[in-house]
């Protein structure tokens, strides 16, 4: 016979149970409670690098399946715990910061499930896996991290209700009557967590510092040396979407700036922190020639921005660099939206300051004397004519290099191993190699990174720039014309395009039999919810904060008035969560539901219930007072009796329907 805390016949007798004594876990509930762990650890894992979450996973099956019928002893946990410190520092580094914390969470998340055989323990189990997808969110504020976490805090509230169960000596509620009971709770509290993101005032800048990263995101770093962007250039992931107010520049035309590299070791390319004081040099633009247009950057964790070269002007939140190189005043933690301008140059820094030209010639000493000796000679026969020695170079690429990702590491003269033994290579070598052949023959000349290139999304309307788009190329000084823009990679001859990554994914795919113009649109589709995400979600702002009250008349609301909205707001959904709760628990039975609330309606005239009175001798009492509805009562109560005491009886949900209609 189901419970019933209302009715003192109905109820179980509890077993008492001595202070301090901890009920065991039946082995449904626990498997439960294990797998809401594994839940909440899950999207920390997707975020973690693939090796350490891999190793996480293992470990986490080989402790529950070793501990799974007796707890493991102290000293093995002790060594455990020893053993998962050694393998995320091993892993991510000596190096602390946010990534290596929340991989020291996963890792002691791994291992609890060695202590969940008591109702305590899995208490405390559940309790710190909700960390994992809070965690998560320090490292990635996607649909799927918002997806997975909801979907681990739906679970850990019903293992939590089970585990009340287990404490209460009661069976657990069926699946979908939990589903619903953790529902309405949910329903509870969402007035006032949308009133929350929707309303509280939106601060400039956070309350507290979030820590760096101990292993950077990937994207363009500040160090370009052969061999290191192969990852980067195999990496399909958006950098940057785009979405241009006026007619975009054809797609071989979009060098997406990012920041110009001057120092040359005989190995790495790197900036120059000097230049970083000098205001940005003088630029003309060509006439009726502008592209306006909106840039949302992916989060790198770095400060610089990617802007179509050349950007007009900073947007506000960022500065200008002597370059033409835009840096953020924050880090881009998170995904960020840029109203940028830009168009091509007629002239870039005509007057070459003295320090900038010492900076742009200078050379290693006593590397590469092949290509010193060749840019000697090309200077002697060219004499004064800059653009000749670099049409010359650039005729030279065309008719004998050739371009492939299958290139060895170079030895201590790099550019006289790539200019005369091997000739082939990717971007990295063609604007290195060309940036000193240059410098050699007295030609002011820098690397500049970006990204080249893009494609449009068809259902964004919006164009997407990957990571695998990453490129390198060199600008020389000319002049008269100041900075001019020379991509020597480009001037490799087409039918000497070995191996590409666009080659190498084609052949991979037709290998396993995809189809790639079905997954294309399905990634294309995948992307334009991404950036319906990051603009509904992740961009709420503070201007888009006020443009919720510009239809009611509102222009802009100070914090202030925003903060007495918010809470105005959040006492009403308060004291809606407190009616909700105040009228108790709902009674899962809905006969005994039914019953209950006849039972409420005759109370209200007086003729309720007593706790001690079967529900015959009511129904009599109360047809002796009501004669005319106490016939209708009496045999309603019948029903109910039978239906209680004797199952099978049938008509159990018209029963119900009777009940619910019948009225004193």
């Amino acid at each position: 016979m189901p419970a019933c805390a209302r009715w003192p016949c109905c109820r179980r007798p509890r077993r008492e149970r001595t202070e301090g004594s901890a009920p065991v876990l039946p082995g449904g509930t626990r498997a439960w409670t294990l797998a809401t762990a594994g839940l909440g650890l899950l999207p920390l894992l997707l975020i973690l690098p693939p090796a350490l979450a891999a190793a996480l996973a293992v470990a986490a099956v080989v402790v529950t399946a070793a501990s799974w019928r007796h707890s493991l002893p102290s000293w093995l946990r002790l060594l455990l715990t020893l053993a998962m410190l050694a393998l995320v520092l091993a892993l991510m580094g000596p190096r602390m910061g946010r990534d290596t914390g929340c991989a020291l969470l996963a890792a002691m998340l791994a291992i609890k499930p060695a202590e969940s055989h008591h109702l305590r323990d899995a208490r405390s189990l559940l309790g710190f896996s909700l960390f994992a997808p809070f965690a998560a969110f320090l490292l990635d504020q996607g649909p799927l991290t918002m997806l997975l976490g909801l979907a681990a805090v739906l679970s850990a509230l019903l293992s939590l209700q089970r585990l009340a169960d287990v404490e209460n000596e009661a069976a657990p509620l069926p699946l979908r009557e939990g589903m619903r009971v953790m529902g309405r709770l949910v329903a509870i509290g969402l007035p006032l967590a949308l009133a929350a993101f929707w309303l509280f005032p939106r601060l400039p800048s956070p309350l507290w510092g979030v820590p760096e990263r101990a292993i950077a995101r990937p994207g363009l770093s500040e160090r370009m040396e052969p061999g290191e962007w192969l990852d980067l250039m195999s990496d399909d992931k958006p950098a940057l979407r785009v979405r241009f107010d006026t007619p975009p520049p054809p797609p071989e035309q979009m060098y997406w700036r990012a920041l110009a590299l001057w120092n040359y070791d005989g190995r790495a390319w790197t900036p120059e922190d000097r230049t970083a004081a000098l205001p940005p040099p003088h630029v003309e633009h060509v006439a009726g020639k502008e592209w306006r247009y909106e840039v949302e950057m992916e989060a790198t964790d770095r400060r610089r921005l990617v802007a179509l070269d050349l950007p007009v002007e900073a947007p506000g939140g960022a500065r200008l660099g002597h370059d033409h190189g835009l840096a953020s005043a924050r880090p881009l933690a998170a995904p960020t939206r840029w109203q940028l301008r830009s168009a091509p140059a007629r002239s870039f820094e005509p007057e070459l300051p003295p320090d900038v030209r010492r900076l742009a010639l200078s050379l290693p000493p006593g590397r590469d004397p092949r290509t010193r000796a060749l840019a000697e000679q090309w200077r002697r026969e060219a004499g004064g004519d800059d653009a000749a020695i670099v049409a010359r170079a650039l005729a030279w690429i065309r008719s004998e290099f050739a371009y492939t990702l299958d290139v060895p590491l170079p030895g201590r003269d790099a550019v006289d191993e790539f200019l005369f033994d091997q000739q082939q290579g990717y971007c990295e070598h063609y604007s290195s190699a060309f940036t000193v052949l240059m410098r050699a023959a007295g030609i002011p000349a820098r690397v500049v990174v970006g990204y080249a290139g893009g494609y449009p999304n068809p259902f964004g309307g919006y164009w997407i720039v990957r990571r695998m788009d990453a490129h390198a190329w060199t600008e020389v000084w000319l002049e008269g014309r100041g900075w001019t823009r020379v991509d020597p990679t480009a001037a490799v001859a087409p039918e000497r395009v070995y191996d590409t990554i666009e080659q190498r994914r084609s052949v991979e795919d037709a290998a396993a039999g995809i189809q790639a113009l079905r997954l294309d649109n399905i990634g294309n589709l995948a992307d334009w919810l991404r950036r319906g995400w990051n603009d509904l979600v992740l961009g709420f702002n503070a201007e888009r904060q006020q443009e919720l009250f510009r239809p009611l008349g509102l222009e802009r609301l100070r914090p202030g008035q925003l903060l007495l909205v918010f809470c105005a707001l959040a006492a009403a959904a308060v004291a809606a969560m407190a009616w909700w709760l105040a009228r108790g628990e709902r009674e899962r039975d809905p006969l005994l539901r039914a019953w209950h609330r006849l039972g409420e309606r005759y109370a209200r005239l007086g003729l309720g219930r007593e706790p001690y009175e079967p529900a015959l001798e009511w129904a009599r009492r109360v047809a002796a007072a009501r004669p005319r509805a106490g016939q209708e009562l009496v045999a309603l109560s019948q029903r109910f009796a039978d239906s209680r005491y004797a199952p099978g009886h049938g008509g159990l949900r018209q029963l119900v329907q009777d009940l619910r209609r019948h009225r004193p």
